[in-house]
């Protein structure tokens, strides 16, 4: 049916507007935020905070000129804050957790690196929606693979040896004692690397189907001085090797998957009688309506453009989505053969099931 510009309510046209406004404006400081974040200039403001754009140059080594113009775009984005009076721009310690805490679980850096993958990434995207076909992992910018990582590593960090895994019934003392563990779809090795760390009793294989990342987890697990009780192989989930293991973790990986049920399938065979498989996913509700909101909007949006065309790149290509929810997560494992699945814990972004034969 065509549009009428009769039917048009301007106040709802207005409000969208003003929507659309803000959606562009963040965008384009989403990528005034990566280009800080890559010349390293929050973290140099924060060292001398509050400075003029010329002392920003003067310690960094940049163009004063292009400065002045990037701290101003920050400053209209309230991103740094700006004295008129003196001409001087600075960082609150909010915004400086936000764009220059490394490793804090609120700064946002590795977000926007994740994000502006996609955006190198929309001809390759554009295309997969014409035919079809799905985009593989490891077809995508690299910058998706270090900033997934360092977006996640910070919220593994906060919630995975102190929250998650307390919440799994008999798992923790398991693991103090020595327990035999696998993390499928482990990429750079984060969520491995803190479990080796925090139970050096147990022994923890690290599986990923991506050679360059598991390259990277061997690296990161030397200079973290694991090496001893991390073994990491690039394998599918369908395929890793072992039996009998204790407990076996994945992290926002089986909606990636071509075949999340034959996963499913090869982990409940692969663990002990008294195994436990803990699931974490991207939160969400079990129902469209329920995951309408700016959360949902980035899984969605990110589902889109790397989840989806991941999981239709590999055998049976079911496109789970990052949007799945607990019952639908729930009937995989089912089908996986897992007779038991309950959510052990949330965050406000995961989801953590667990699952037991």
């Amino acid at each position: 049916m065509a549009i009428r510009l009769t039917d048009i309510n301007e106040s709802k046209l207005e409000q969208l507007q003003g929507k659309v406004m803000g959606d562009v404006a963040g965008s384009l400081g989403l990528l005034i935020a990566y280009i800080g974040d890559k010349l390293d200039l929050y973290s140099a403001l924060a060292e001398i905070s509050p400075a003029t754009s010329q002392e920003l140059a003067d310690s960094t080594g940049m163009d004063e000129r292009y400065l002045r113009e990037w701290l101003s775009a920050n400053a209209a984005a309230g991103y740094v804050n700006y004295d008129p009076t003196a001409g001087k721009f600075s960082l609150s310690p909010e915004q400086a957790v936000i764009f220059a805490a490394e490793g804090h679980p609120a700064c946002m850096q590795g977000f926007f690196q994740a994000v502006m993958s996609a955006y190198v990434d929309e001809p390759k995207l554009t295309e997969v929606f014409r035919s079809g076909k799905g985009l593989p992992w490891s077809d995508h910018s690299p910058c998706l693979f270090c900033g997934t990582e360092r977006f996640f590593r910070p919220m593994y960090a906060m919630n995975l040896v102190d929250a998650w895994i307390p919440s799994l019934e008999g798992v923790r003392e398991k693991l103090q004692a020595g327990a035999k563990v696998a993390d499928i779809g482990c990429g750079h090795g984060s969520s491995t690397i803190l479990m080796a760390k925090a139970f050096p009793n147990s022994t923890f294989h690290g599986f990923d189907f991506h050679e360059p990342s598991i390259e990277h987890a061997r690296e990161r697990a030397r200079a973290e001085g694991v090496a001893s009780n991390t073994i990491f192989e690039v394998v599918t989930a369908k395929e890793y090797p072992g039996k009998n293991y204790d407990l076996v973790t994945m992290f926002d990986a089986l909606h990636d998957m071509g075949d999340p049920v034959g996963a499913a399938k090869h982990i409940a065979n692969t663990l002990s009688d008294s195994g436990t498989f803990m699931l974490v996913e991207p939160f969400a509700g079990d129902k469209l309506e329920e995951n309408l909101h700016p959360l949902g909007q980035i899984y969605y949006s990110f589902s889109t453009m790397v989840c989806v065309p991941a999981s239709k790149s590999q055998e049976v290509g079911l496109g789970l989505g990052a949007q799945a929810g607990q019952k639908r997560l729930t009937e995989v494992l089912n089908a996986g053969g897992f007779s038991q699945v309950r959510r052990a814990a949330t965050t406000p972004t995961n989801l953590v099931l667990e699952a037991k034969l």
